[in-house]
């Protein structure tokens, strides 16, 4: 009998070599700060306790800690850390470096005040286990902030085709729709309070264009493309009026809740 394919994962392996690689944020997309501008919307910070999980570049939590936020990422990547560890210096903040498994944060029940992540849950098979943790070291009444790729996207169909082929750099990923991850904040303890999402600008073709000539004839596009003025106005008054709409997150490529622990 032949051995059975063993299934693919999120490693550290493929988080070292993703922030090595990315250590340049000026030329790295960003979040566009909507995870501290969604902790933001319900209120000030400041003297607050906020943890990112996953930190990533921690860009959003460095927006936080400008706020007043004392603010705390943990991530198992020693890639990652040393990324936001060398910002939050150059930038003069105060943000807590903590290397350990999500899974089991070496925090204290009801610790924090907001505890958020990005680019994270879709890489656990099973959710609940990460979000029932995150709603133990919330305080009652805190907040917990999950951004995920959302299902029906073409960007999702373009991921699972490179995970199907092995060449998604990030190994493995899961998508979720706005009902389903409210249904797991729900099964994990969580109150959902709202959902928000985001439209990806520049576009996914632009962004695929820009990759293959960076990586074919060496040709570097600009990262964020700039047109007319009227141009860009125009796009900004659409997107905010369809985001006053609950099926206009079935269009967008990441979405998010933001729940309470009751």
């Amino acid at each position: 009998m032949a051995a059975s394919r063993p299934a693919r994962a999120s490693t550290l392996e493929h988080w070292e070599s993703y922030w090595r690689g990315h250590a340049d944020l000026d030329r790295t997309y960003s979040t566009g700060g909507r995870l501290a501008r969604e902790v933001l919307e319900d209120g000030a910070v400041a003297g607050r306790w906020v943890l990112e999980v996953g930190a990533g570049s921690g860009r959003d939590t460095l927006e936080l800690a400008r706020a007043g936020a004392k603010a705390v990422v943990l991530d198992y990547s020693p890639a990652s850390l040393a990324l936001v560890g060398a910002q939050a210096r150059a930038q003069g903040l105060a943000v807590h470096l903590v290397r350990a498994d999500a899974l089991a944060t070496p925090f204290r029940d009801d610790t924090f005040e907001v505890v958020f992540h990005q680019g994270l849950l879709e890489h656990f098979r099973d959710p609940l286990p990460l979000l029932r943790e995150n709603a133990r070291i919330a305080r009652r009444g805190g907040r917990v902030v999950v951004d995920v790729p959302q299902t029906l996207h073409v960007y999702t169909v373009m991921k699972q085709i490179l995970i199907a082929c092995n060449a998604w750099f990030a190994g493995w990923e899961t998508q979720f729709t706005p009902a389903g991850l409210e249904r797991v904040l729900r099964t994990a303890g969580l109150a959902v309070r709202r959902g928000y999402g985001e439209w990806m600008v520049p576009g996914l073709w632009y962004r695929v264009l820009r990759e293959l000539l960076k990586r074919g004839p060496g040709v570097t596009l600009p990262l964020e493309p700039h047109g007319p003025e009227w141009w860009a106005r125009g796009w900004t008054r659409l997107r905010a009026r369809l985001a006053r709409h609950r099926w206009a997150l079935y269009t967008c490529h990441v979405i998010g809740s933001v729940a309470t622990k009751p």
